[in-house]
């Protein structure tokens, strides 16, 4: 058997994705020799923009920096990991420079009732979808949705209790049963759905002992 070796090989293109994965998140840390605290969100990351903001001195910005491979540069400050885990963040403007290491916080515990993985299948019209929600940021949320067997990913929109994701959009009240709408042309068509329970792992507390 002949072993090819480009098949271990991680293409440019997913390179490039992961790299920014690992720049999501929230990152805090302090100026060095200053020890004045910093922090740099990530929100999202679309193509070459990122939605960041900024806190230093007790005031925070906002706003969209520039994706460069591994690091964004947002205003007068250059930010990057080669980890995941720490980062360096470098400010320069004006003649003066200073920079400061970043430790990534651990994200709050997941309580959006929307994310997980839903299910949906209407008789009448025939019509089927799958709805995953990976997380949910303030106004945003990372979605997979696959409707009669296509599937789309991206970013959808957020609002209260229901994330719109092109002409699809999923409700829930209690966080275990849900509602799909699909628009299709100028039809739309409503499909009850359910929320896929996680999987049990050996590690769960066995109650019962």
């Amino acid at each position: 058997m002949t072993a090819i070796a480009s098949t271990s090989q991680i293409s440019p293109a997913m390179e490039r994705i992961y790299h920014q994965s690992s720049l999501l998140g929230e990152w805090k840390g302090s100026w060095t020799g200053r020890h004045s605290d910093v922090s740099f969100k990530v929100v999202s990351i679309r193509g070459a923009q990122a939605t960041v903001e900024y806190t230093h001195n007790g005031h925070t910005e906002r706003g969209i920096g520039s994706v460069n491979g591994a690091t964004i540069d947002f205003g007068a400050v250059t930010f990057g990991t080669k980890d995941g885990k720490n980062a360096a963040l470098i400010f320069s403007a004006g003649g003066g420079k200073a920079s400061a290491i970043l430790q990534k916080q651990a994200p709050p515990a997941d309580d959006n009732k929307l994310i997980g993985s839903w299910s949906g299948f209407s008789g009448d019209s025939g019509k089927s979808v799958s709805f995953r929600v990976t997380s949910v940021s303030d106004k945003e949320a990372q979605v997979a949705v696959s409707v009669d067997g296509v599937l789309r990913q991206g970013t959808g929109i957020v609002y209260k209790n229901v994330i719109m994701f092109g002409n699809t959009q999923i409700s829930t009240e209690d966080g275990q049963t849900g509602k799909v709408t699909l628009r299709v042309g100028s039809k739309s068509y409503l499909l009850p759905a359910t929320k896929a329970k996680p999987a049990k792992t050996s590690s769960s507390v066995d109650k019962s002992a």
